[in-house]
């Protein structure tokens, strides 16, 4: 009872419910004083009986609430100590079970933040040990070929070939310093894309033209094939980035002899962007991992790549508002779809 009444409005409640059955019954014993009537006597009983039941109705109201409003304390209480199964009973209408569902709500919201940078934590611990593996690796060969170098007096063969090893191996922690870069901005939203409409085939050429030197090199060709009018509103380094990580990807994956296609078209509500090859293609157990970061297939031939450009080509498309969907056949070839919006 002490705990109820400590509510000042639900005190100032009984209070004047009091005064006012006090006043009727006071009323009621003047009449039967008075000799008004004999119905005064009935008057002063009912009026009693009438005081008692809404007293006793009140009461029994407000502990019921007081008990729900302890209840709904203890769950949040818990919920701050740490417990996070918390649920306020909210099978009722009215505004209070209207608060607790959104009590319950918040909670929700609550725990999935809180999952998230679990989630992200994770995420960070296994990028940094990814990170640490792979830098690992050309870091070792460059102190092995600078070993060699230091012992090296004689043959200016040897030494020039231990000096384009170590330059791959620099190459290669830098592309993949520069990547880490590029999806960290990415993901931050520290990115401010500046959109334009651009001519596909100018940065399909563009793209070709970055590779030349090394298809050539090893006798493969890539090919261009579109309509030269088509055009996308787009952040041309970006795109031409995704692009090119693709084909880097394709050549990757191609033998001698093998063919890269980079196809566009334009339909009524998107264009669509393909870059193919008839190389090795993907085994269909690793498809729905190949654009995790870092991630490596154990039947890649591949063993320079250090698994970010698919990463970053995905976060680019998408940063563009786009899609990216990949088709391949073992053995066969592989093909990246990119969708975007017009």
């Amino acid at each position: 009872m002490t705990r109820i009444m400590a509510n000042r409005k639900i005190k100032r409640l009984f209070v004047g419910m009091v005064a006012c059955m006090g006043f009727f019954t006071a009323v009621s014993v003047l009449f039967m004083y008075l000799r008004v009537g004999k119905e005064a006597l009935p008057i002063l009983f009912f009026s009693i009986c009438m005081s008692g039941g809404i007293l006793f109705l009140c009461y029994r109201y407000f502990k019921e609430q007081h008990g729900i409003m302890e209840d709904a304390i203890s769950q949040i209480m818990d919920y701050i100590a740490g417990s996070r199964d918390v649920m306020i009973e909210c099978n009722d209408e009215g505004e209070l079970f209207r608060l607790f569902h959104e009590v319950n709500s918040l909670v929700s919201i609550l725990n999935a933040h809180v999952e998230k940078e679990k989630s992200a934590k994770r995420f960070l611990k296994q990028t940094i040990s990814d990170i640490s593996h792979q830098l690992k690796t050309p870091l070792a060969a460059l102190n092995i070929y600078n070993g060699i170098l230091q012992e090296e007096t004689g043959d200016p063969s040897t030494m020039q070939e231990f000096i384009r090893l170590s330059e791959q191996e620099l190459d290669r922690i830098e592309t993949l310093v520069q990547n880490l870069l590029k999806i960290t901005k990415l993901d931050a939203g520290m990115i401010v894309l500046e959109k334009s409409l651009e001519n596909v085939a100018d940065f399909a050429e563009r793209v070709r033209d970055s590779f030349a030197l090394r298809a050539a090199q090893e006798e493969k060709e890539i090919i261009l094939a579109g309509d030269e009018s088509v055009s996308l509103l787009c952040d041309k380094c970006w795109i031409v980035e995704a692009v090119s990580n693709l084909v880097k990807n394709a050549l990757d994956h191609t033998g001698e002899g093998g063919v890269i296609r980079i196809e566009w078209r334009a339909f009524t509500s998107f264009v669509q962007i393909t870059v193919k090859d008839n190389g090795s293609g993907i085994d269909p157990e690793d498809l729905y991992h190949i654009f995790k970061r870092f991630y490596r297939s154990r039947y890649s031939k591949d063993t320079q790549g250090i698994g970010l450009g698919l990463s970053l080509t995905k976060a680019i498309v998408e940063t563009h508002g786009g899609t990216i969907e990949v088709d391949s056949t073992p053995g066969a070839g592989t093909s990246f779809i990119l969708n975007f919006m017009r």
